[in-house]
């Protein structure tokens, strides 16, 4: 799952940002010419921070959006693979955050996927016939976990 925590004060994105700029992060890691993640992997909350809550160097702050994102089902083989995603996330973020004229910071943490789970399940291979299957499987509610 790449999950991306965006924080931000109120205001700073109406619901029709939130849901086209969720949607551009989504189509980054559907592309099958990427990641070719299912769409249902990719998870994006936006956290509003009240501004006296939110601190720049000390200073409060409403100009600013943090994204933090986790990634767990892919991860990147090498420091060139990460530096041309990070160019497609930005040109993604662009119009909701660059472009508006906030400043903004984007950091990505790799987890180990062995310690994932969905639905108490651990997930298929990347890119295999089993990941696709279990892609229709979730969506329709067809795991049955015995505890």
């Amino acid at each position: 799952m790449p999950l991306h925590r965006i924080y931000h004060t109120p205001g700073q994105f109406s619901k029709d940002q939130k849901k086209d700029l969720a949607d551009a992060i989504t189509k980054i890691y559907t592309n099958p010419n990427g990641a070719g993640l299912p769409a249902f992997y990719v998870v994006v909350i936006f956290i509003p921070i009240e501004e006296n809550n939110f601190y720049v160097g000390g200073e409060t702050t409403k100009n600013f959006v943090r994204i933090s994102i986790q990634h767990i089902a892919r991860n990147f083989d090498s420091h060139e693979q990460a530096k041309g995603f990070l160019n497609r996330y930005e040109n993604a973020l662009a119009p909701f955050i660059k472009e508006r004229g906030f400043d903004w910071e984007v950091e990505i943490e790799q987890i180990d996927r062995n310690l994932w789970r969905e639905n108490g399940l651990s997930p298929p291979l990347p890119r295999t016939d089993a990941e696709k299957e279990w892609g229709y499987k979730l969506k329709q509610k067809q795991f049955h976990i015995e505890i």
